[in-house]
């Protein structure tokens, strides 16, 4: 005959252990990924700051080698004339001002 194990004695020796060396994992766990999720977020923003320098450079050699100068002074020339054009519409008396006058 075997005897019983004694419920007392098992709690003690083998399932306070388990749910002791259970919740030791999952805290270590726990802390070692939020270690790794620190980690990549500061990879993360140190690529995002990497990417938006790359691309303003990248930018800022598109605007010196590739758009002429006369391409340039004709964009100016134009935004000037709307300019002079929105000015004398302003400067103009309008049609609602003259019938009040």
């Amino acid at each position: 005959m075997t005897q019983p194990v004694d419920v007392i004695w098992w709690i003690t020796a083998v399932e306070i252990p388990a749910v002791a060396s259970l919740f030791w994992l999952h805290w270590r766990m726990r802390s070692e990924l939020l270690s790794r999720v620190d980690g990549q977020r500061t990879r993360h923003d140190a690529d995002v700051s990497d990417l938006r320098d790359g691309l303003a450079d990248f930018k800022l050699d598109v605007a010196r080698n590739y758009v002429s100068i006369p391409y340039l002074k004709d964009i100016e020339k134009r935004l000037t004339a709307h300019l002079l054009r929105i000015e004398a519409k302003l400067d103009s008396p309008s049609k609602k001002e003259i019938l009040h006058d």
